[in-house]
């Protein structure tokens, strides 16, 4: 049996960190939306090349194309004993097309966590955020600083 859960909360209260932590845990597969785009794009899919414009042009994805990278992703063989929703569903449309796909493909939703920060705490965690451009590794200058300085 495994485990379908959302992570939901502001930016800077620990999503990522915490679906990390949970996905080691259940040995179930993290999923982010932002994840998704990046490999579309890098994969040259036709909805990568889509999605590659829309972020170009600064708006919004339409949420018909993150249901469908995310019903994509969430379909795959990795997925068969559960993952972690990281960040999504983010709105009312995202909310109501998980619903759809949760029924369609004959599974529950197992939990949703919502998680919630001070502004000041959120500032912090935030603007001290760091990502190695080579291996794409995310540091934390205060809480999660790599070993030396520049290298991963």
């Amino acid at each position: 049996m495994g485990y379908n859960i959302v992570l939901i909360g502001p930016p800077g209260a620990g999503k990522g960190t915490q679906a990390e932590k949970l996905a080691e845990s259940l040995k179930v597969p993290r999923i982010t939306t932002g994840d998704l785009f990046r490999q579309a794009v890098r994969d040259k899919t036709p909805l990568g090349q889509k999605v590659q414009g829309i972020l170009e042009s600064g708006t919004l994805v339409p949420d018909s194309v993150v249901l469908e990278l995310m019903e994509e992703r969430m379909s795959k063989s990795d997925c068969t004993k559960g993952f972690i929703l990281d960040g999504f569903p983010r709105t009312v449309g995202q909310a109501l097309g998980l619903e759809q796909w949760f029924q369609k493909a004959k599974k529950s939703l197992d939990a949703v966590v919502a998680l919630d920060v001070s502004e000041e705490d959120a500032v912090t965690r935030m603007t001290g955020r760091r990502q190695c451009s080579a291996c794409g590794t995310s540091y934390h200058l205060q809480f999660r600083a790599p070993i030396k300085e520049g290298v991963c």
